[in-house]
């Protein structure tokens, strides 16, 4: 017998559950799910944001994939629902609202940053990382502030580019 603390098994991880998106500005997601009262912690990656669902209770993540996914509708672009829970995981793909397929989840997990998989399975939070924005609390005239910072930003650098390809032009005139 040897002496020494009795071993557990392996811990069981937290059920996480991500919504992976093109999306490459952190609050306008999350805005856009305080509108609709979803509680995510958005989480910005090489590749898009992630939102990280703060209810993981059945139903809700799959709530969270269809607002995220009917905000995107315009656009035409899909969104990846992965659910990690009692040592399962699953993947969907979600479009327009709607869940289109579902999807392997090692092909799912295929090529997307460390930070996605650390979130899924080291038991890592989002709050533990940089630059994430959260929903959770946000009210609507909060969430209007956020989106209304955003359309700033973006017509600033809108017009910063604009006025690059001006002076481009200029100099490609003036050099012939």
């Amino acid at each position: 017998m040897s002496g020494g603390a009795p071993q557990d098994g392996p811990k069981e991880l937290p059920t996480t559950a991500l919504v992976l998106t093109q999306v490459v500005v952190p609050e306008a997601l999350a805005a856009a799910c305080a509108l609709q009262k979803v509680a995510v912690d958005v989480v910005p990656t090489s590749i898009g944001c992630v939102a990280v669902c703060r209810s993981v209770e059945p139903g809700d993540p799959e709530t969270a994939a269809q607002v995220i996914s009917s905000g995107l509708a315009n656009t035409d672009t899909p969104v990846v629902l992965i659910v990690h829970r009692s040592g399962q995981m699953s993947a969907s793909l979600w479009h327009a609202g709607s869940q289109t397929k579902e999807l392997s989840p090692a092909l799912a997990l295929d090529g997307v940053p460390a930070v996605v998989e650390a979130l899924l399975l080291s038991g890592r939070s989002a709050a533990d990382l940089e630059g994430v924005v959260t929903s959770a609390g946000v009210g609507r005239f909060g969430a209007m502030r956020m989106l209304a910072g955003v359309a700033r930003t973006n017509r600033r650098a809108a017009k910063a580019r604009a006025a690059r390809a001006v002076r481009g032009t200029e100099q490609v005139g003036e050099t012939e």
